[in-house]
């Protein structure tokens, strides 16, 4: 079966580094801050029809509305059969801080006071549930839950619900709201947080990952149908991968095997060779296993010098379950503009790990081409995507 082409026609962001795809390019290529990288100022009464309707609503789910509002905006609100349309979001954790207020309630007040909104609000499908809402989508509405590689699973995932011709056009992204007492404390005390509050992707000096939040959003259409009707197409997805590592339950496989995998197995699906890709935006935690171990995968899959590689984490932080999002939402800007932001934090190369074409200090200008943005997450989940300019 022919695959039909995807065409990116709008893209939605909220992040800690800015809201909306222009401040979120600007706070990629600006200096990093230290701590937590949270979103700030942010307002989502402009996303919801009501106070009542944003107080029933856990801010992950808050995160992905107004994503996928702007995402809309962006592609011109294409009217199409709601029966065609869908959407497909990842999450690693959902309403957590839904779920953190209500048990905190039933443990003060008693079980009688806890609010009967609380499962609707918590549930790990509730965002993609309100967006399919809101804008009458009737066909999936789908929630991944890989951990930190569920937005870049559910960008694939319904980049093949269109290329297989189940839909014409798919909601695609990631959101992420973790910043609760439970889930800080939990990663501190497994000591995956960097002690000096630093984000230092593949630098010597790595010491643990920094948390983020925020959610990005694709609108990802049949190309055919983009062109039709006249909208401005950003970049396509070109194929995709997932694999499990099958070792353990936060750890990499030694040697990236799974990632590997993955990532020969994208490039199969684009009907790429990798030397063809050009840009890869790494999952590039800062935490020492994973970035040894996806130094070691990328050597194994390019030849030398290989691609130009940025960790944009070391400005978002790492976001989680919306961390795959949010770096798509970054190839695809680094394929419009024609550069690939640095990899913020990085100062000092690690002599034991293998020679990657890491970008540092200042965005690149770049021979623009298909890029490939990996995500891995705790259980072993590997996720890769490749998305090309149109041609």
């Amino acid at each position: 079966m022919d695959k039909r082409r995807v065409a990116v026609t709008g893209l939605g962001v909220v992040s800690s580094c800015g809201v909306g795809i222009d401040s979120f390019w600007d706070g990629l290529c600006a200096s990093p801050t230290i701590g937590d990288r949270r979103v700030n100022d942010f307002d989502p009464g402009p996303h919801f029809e009501s106070p009542k309707e944003v107080r029933r609503s856990d801010l992950c789910t808050q995160f992905a509305i107004a994503a996928a509002d702007m995402a809309f905006e962006d592609s011109g609100r294409p009217e199409l059969d709601p029966y065609r349309m869908g959407v497909m979001l990842g999450t690693g954790i959902g309403g957590i801080s839904t779920l953190e207020d209500q048990m905190r309630v039933m443990i003060e007040k008693g079980g009688r006071r806890v609010s009967p909104f609380m499962v609707p609000m918590m549930m790990a499908n509730a965002a993609p549930a309100a967006i399919s809402m809101k804008y009458n989508l009737c066909g999936p509405a789908e929630n991944v839950c890989t951990a930190c590689a569920a937005g870049t699973h559910a960008i694939t995932n319904a980049a093949r619900l269109i290329a297989t011709g189940r839909c014409d056009l798919m909601v695609a992204g990631g959101s992420e709201a973790a910043f609760t007492e439970i889930a800080v404390s939990g990663f501190t005390n497994m000591t995956a947080f960097s002690s000096s509050g630093i984000s230092r992707p593949f630098d010597a000096e790595r010491d643990g990952f920094v948390m983020g939040e925020g959610a990005g959003v694709l609108i990802l259409e049949d190309f055919e149908t983009a062109v039709k009707r006249g909208a401005d197409i950003y970049a396509e997805i070109l194929g995709g991968a997932s694999t499990a590592d099958a070792h353990h339950i936060t750890a990499p496989a030694p040697g990236g095997s799974g990632a590997i995998n993955c990532m020969k197995l994208a490039i199969e699906d684009a009907e790429l060779t990798p030397d063809q890709i050009g840009h890869i935006n790494a999952h590039g935690t800062s935490t020492p296993l994973n970035d040894m171990a996806e130094a070691q995968a990328m050597s194994e899959v390019f030849d030398s010098p290989g691609p130009l590689v940025t960790s944009t984490k070391g400005i978002t932080g790492h976001a989680l379950g919306a961390a795959g999002a949010l770096e798509a939402v970054a190839v695809v800007l680094a394929i419009q503009k024609g550069l690939i932001p640095p990899t913020a934090g990085f100062s000092s190369p690690d002599p034991e790990m293998p020679s990657i074409n890491l970008v540092t200090d200042q965005p690149r200008e770049w021979k623009v081409s298909p890029a490939m943005s990996n995500s891995f997450g705790f259980g072993g989940h590997n996720g890769s995507v490749i998305i090309g300019p149109v041609e």
